[in-house]
């Protein structure tokens, strides 16, 4: 695809980039200590064509997969100067300084061209101190592009030329392993992959057997995990994972869900519905009049027989309605036949038979939800014993999952294989004050995850690691 987004004001205006002279040629290991430094976790490097420059716009990705791999701010549709509405998410991109520290380069951000699909970088040398503007304004081939990825969702970038020491020595590494159009840089000197790694690490926790609940804090501590939902928990203290609200617990790039099952030597059952997430609608009549006004438009008593209880629930999948509600999960913006978004401002919408919208979706709000999602990710069955404390042990069985992106949920939102099945209610409605429990909840069969992602594959910690 030609250039068909903005061209930033800075991007093309060199009074504006703020560097400061050439930058250090630092050798490989001197580049991994800064980046550790600055707390990066995951280096990963884009070698960069001619046409991978600040006027062109740097090519990320063929798909909107890239926007799983990167941490990126709150997706947002746009016009660009030629009319194309386009979304865009901001970067929290740092440049690195000479002196270990790290700069913003406030101006950094993705375009997503969802109808291609196709993202580019853009925004980047813009109001950035010391960014490396004589390297990312040229056709130069051979220029390698750095992405450090803290652990707080920040970027670290970093560029260096093919004369570079990095260069150089980054050639001599031979096969890298990859993630997208990236390749990943070990930020320690290794030969293993991030996935041998992962499989080392379950292997070893499945032969641990019964490991008693636990949650490792951000100080590093442990502490004991009580609750019914501390399976995950105890698994990502296992692997050195701390609790915390920032993201999707992540080791070694890899999403770590586990899931309990009465028998972890059994495959899980297809129809086991999973829950993907629980976004609340950004449109329609759930949030112009409220939740109570709408479940009493389009709730029903409830079915169990419970007095002065109206429910709206049930599975709602795209194209059918749905008997109880009468409502009818429509996809805007969305064509089927080519499997492609066609309007960035679309929306998931359920209809009633008006064709009045009861709630909506938009599609940047979904994109915001699932960007949270990693690009790969595994699926450890679990089992739970609480006769004397509360213990867990893990299979060594589990599910891998490798790329995804919003297209591959909005695909499987078409097909049906994801749906909606609200769990929202309002109790003692006759009363002054009535109950509201509100849960939105989007769900999948077990057997349909693969629809998830590119690579869906079931594999033992044993023989594959």
């Amino acid at each position: 695809m030609s250039d068909q987004g903005e061209l930033p004001m800075g991007d093309q205006s060199k009074s504006r980039h703020n560097s400061e002279g050439p930058l250090p040629d630092f050798t490989l290991d001197e580049l991994r200590h800064r980046m550790k430094v600055l707390d990066v976790k995951r280096l990963l490097i884009k070698e960069l064509a001619p046409n991978d420059n600040s006027k062109n716009q740097p090519y990320l990705s063929g798909s909107m997969d890239v926007a799983n791999i990167l941490p990126s701010g709150t997706a947002y549709v746009d016009v660009t100067p030629k009319g194309n509405r386009v979304m865009k998410a901001p970067l929290p991109l740092e440049w690195l300084q000479p002196d270990g520290e790290s700069v913003p380069a406030p101006d950094a951000k993705l375009i997503l061209y969802p109808q291609y699909p196709e993202v580019r970088f853009s925004g980047f040398l813009n109001r950035a101190r010391n960014a490396p503007s004589h390297l990312l304004t040229t056709r130069m081939p051979g220029r390698i592009l750095f992405f450090g990825i803290t652990r707080d969702r920040r970027i670290i970038g970093w560029c260096v030329g093919p004369d570079s020491k990095i260069a150089r020595e980054i050639a001599s590494l031979g096969e890298l392993e990859t993630e997208g159009v990236f390749r990943i840089i070990p930020l320690e000197a290794r030969k293993a992959s991030t996935r041998d790694i992962l499989f080392r690490e379950l292997r070893r926790i499945h032969e641990l057997d019964w490991i008693v609940s636990k949650a490792l804090r951000q100080d590093g501590s442990i502490v004991p995990c009580r609750s019914s939902n501390c399976i995950g928990y105890t698994l990502e203290a296992e692997l050195g994972v701390a609790r915390n609200g920032l993201a999707e617990p992540d080791f070694e790039g890899w999403e770590v869900k586990a899931n309990q099952v009465g028998n972890f030597t059994r495959p899980p059952p297809p129809g086991k519905a999973i829950t993907l997430m629980t976004p609340e609608p950004t449109g329609g009549f759930y949030r112009k009049a409220g939740v109570e006004d709408f479940i009493r438009t389009y709730g029903y008593e409830d079915k169990m027989g419970r007095k002065d209880r109206l429910n709206f629930g049930g599975v709602h999948r795209v194209g059918v309605r749905h008997d109880s509600t009468h409502l009818t999960l429509v996809l805007d913006g969305y064509d089927l036949a080519n499997g492609q978004i066609t309007n960035p401002e679309g929306s998931l919408n359920l209809l009633d038979d008006r064709g009045e919208v009861a709630a909506a979706w938009s599609f940047t709000g979904l994109l915001n939800i699932w960007n949270r999602k990693h690009a790969k990710a595994v699926y450890v069955p679990g089992e739970v014993r609480t006769d004397a404390e509360r213990s867990y042990r893990y299979g060594a069985t589990v599910r891998i999952g490798e790329g995804t992106s919003f297209n591959h949920l909005v695909r499987a939102l078409a097909k049906g294989d994801v749906y909606y099945d609200p769990g929202i209610k309002l109790e003692n409605a006759s009363s002054a004050k009535p109950g509201i429990k509100r849960r939105s909840q989007f769900r999948i069969k077990s057997g349909d995850m693969e629809d998830l992602y590119d690579r869906f594959e079931v594999v033992s910690s044993f023989t594959d690691a």
